[in-house]
């Protein structure tokens, strides 16, 4: 028998060992992939004495690739199906090899011989595995000496092959951490991007309000609203075909075009077909832009539309819709596409303009919204004033499944009266009732795009002082009524709390000191730190009273 590694006694099993812990060692320190494993296969090729080693991997497609390789021949690149050669064969029983005779045995792949020149003689292949199975494989051809290899050796590299295997899966665990930061990265640049191509929004009587729902990290959906040279107002809203950031950095491309040919003020069928054009002779990969474009005279009413493939648009007044449908093909298809126009005054009613996502949410399983459901909600919402309404719609929207982007752009010139009510409920004093008056008050709160958090602290806030209601003022549960009032007056919520019980002295409620360690009484301090401002009035009549809630929404606590 051949002396090997592990079968000289004393100083040579020493040796062994000692080899074994430096490279297990030397593997583990190591995170970039492909240095590792050059320094693997070197030193396992001079420790086993051997004339060529490689480092065989499977690779996403299945087969089993040489990724490094030492020796007088190179092979790197070299690919294998599973139970092809030596190699093959060691992946595929996820046992180790031996070889004593390549001339005679079927397993060796003499073609590599024929190819290269050189003279396989012996050969030992172990299989680099991991807790799901077979990742690769380690082989060494020809020992230096010309004797041939053995089981002492086959146990050497199989030994060997255990920290390499980790090593490996260490190093790509490491590669895939760095790429998922790198995607990470990539797509908050994306969303900055997309972001800042959103217009902001304007207060006061402006009359377009937009928002975009993201399905997913970043969207394909984009609007846009601007003033022209000449007073007027133009509108943008679109839909790019495809997902992730091939999709986003087109739709980016696509907004700014639009906004770069549609400030010189074309009429809104030149405005598509110039972007259109533009789109046939650049993009070459298939997408394609769905895209609806407007401008609008606020002093005669007027409005010019003009759609390439998107979503009908809605015309609503009362109980009435009219559907205004596409005027040509989606822009980066037809380079000679025609875009035709629709002109109408939009007077009192309103505009609304929707991406397909907005019909395409889910209310189960499968069921989708719709546009006879998205009409529903709309008219649900008619009595708002435009931006609540739109908040309202939004919320119902996010309570349901969203499956793709949603954009909703409306184009209504505001009533006059910017305070609007919310909710109006009359109940029992009873705590039973609660539990009803706490669920509908964060329904018309989630309509208007309140922030979770605040939310829960304005329902808690106000069920505090219901409950103050029942247990001060009328002395316990009864059947005398409390009545909620509440009102949105543009960026302020008003919460109008109303009972029938005695007057009571305003100067008598003050919150306690919450320093003060003794239970109870927590309910106005509570009122106190979550309200902007309150106040507890007698009712006009001499008896009831009227508590007032004020809570101001900045940017970001209601979308």
């Amino acid at each position: 028998m051949n002396a090997a590694p592990l079968a000289v006694a004393g100083g040579g099993e020493r040796h062994a060992l000692r080899f074994l812990a430096e490279l297990s060692q030397a593997l583990a320190e190591s995170l970039d992939l492909r240095e590792t494993l050059r320094m693997a296969v070197t030193r396992i090729a001079d420790f086993m004495q051997a004339e060529a080693a490689s480092l065989f991997l499977l690779d996403h497609a299945g087969l089993i690739e040489c990724r490094l390789c030492v020796g007088p021949v190179d092979i790197t690149g070299l690919k294998l199906a599973v139970g092809q050669g030596v190699v093959g064969r060691c992946v595929a029983d996820n046992a180790t090899q031996i070889v004593r005779d390549a001339s005679r045995d079927a397993r060796v792949n003499v073609r590599v011989d024929a190819e290269t020149g050189f003279v396989t003689r012996s050969i030992l292949c172990a299989p680099l595995s991991n807790a799901r199975g077979p990742i690769g494989a380690l082989e060494v051809i020809n020992r230096r000496d010309g004797s041939l290899f053995d089981e002492d050796d086959a146990e050497i590299l199989r030994l060997v092959a255990a920290p390499a295997a980790l090593a490996i899966g260490n190093a790509q665990l490491a590669h895939g951490l760095v790429e998922q930061q790198r995607i990470k990265r990539e797509l908050e640049l994306a969303r900055r991007m997309q972001k800042s191509m959103l217009p902001k929004r304007r207060r006061g009587d402006f009359p377009i309000r937009g928002v975009n729902l993201p399905a997913h990290e970043i969207s394909g959906d984009f609007y846009d609203f601007f003033d022209l040279a000449d007073g007027r107002l133009a509108f943008v809203i679109g839909d790019v075909s495809g997902k992730g950031l091939d999709a986003a950095f087109l739709m980016v491309r696509v907004a700014s075009m639009l906004r770069w040919v549609g400030a010189r003020a074309p009429a809104p069928g030149a405005w598509l077909g110039e972007v259109n054009a533009e789109l046939c002779r650049t993009v070459q990969d298939g997408r394609f832009v769905c895209a609806a474009v407007g401008q609008y005279d606020r002093a005669s009413g007027g409005v010019r539309l003009a759609s390439a493939g998107f979503p009908p648009a809605l015309l609503h007044s009362g109980e009435h819709f009219e559907e205004l449908g596409a005027d040509g093909p989606p822009l980066g298809i037809l380079a000679e596409a025609d875009y035709g126009e629709r002109e109408f005054v939009l007077g009192q009613r309103a505009l609304y303009l929707f991406s397909d996502g907005a019909t395409d949410v889910r209310t189960g399983a499968t069921d989708r919204l719709g546009e006879a459901g998205l009409r529903g909600l709309i008219a649900r919402h008619a009595a708002l004033s435009p931006e609540p309404r739109l908040r309202a719609l939004i919320g119902d929207l996010k309570r349901l499944k969203l499956v793709d982007d949603t954009t909703l752009l409306l184009l209504q010139e505001p009533r006059g009266d910017s305070a609007h009510g919310l909710l109006d409920l009359e109940f029992p004093a009873q705590a039973a009732q609660m539990r009803d008056v706490r669920a509908a008050l964060r329904h018309a709160l989630d309509a208007q795009g309140v922030e979770p958090e605040l939310r829960d602290r304005l329902v808690l806030a106000v069920d505090e002082a219901c409950t103050n209601v029942i247990r001060h003022a009328y002395g316990g549960e009864c059947t005398r009524r409390i009545a909620l009032h509440v009102a949105r007056e543009r960026d302020m919520l008003v919460f109008e709390l109303r009972d029938q019980a005695p007057s009571v002295d305003p100067a008598c409620l003050q919150p306690r000191d919450l320093s003060e360690c003794k239970p109870g009484g927590l309910g106005l301090p509570f009122i106190a730190a979550t309200m902007d401002d309150w106040k507890l009035e007698p009712a006009a009549a001499g008896r009831g009273n009227i508590l007032r809630m004020h809570k101001r929404l900045h940017e970001g606590d209601g979308e």
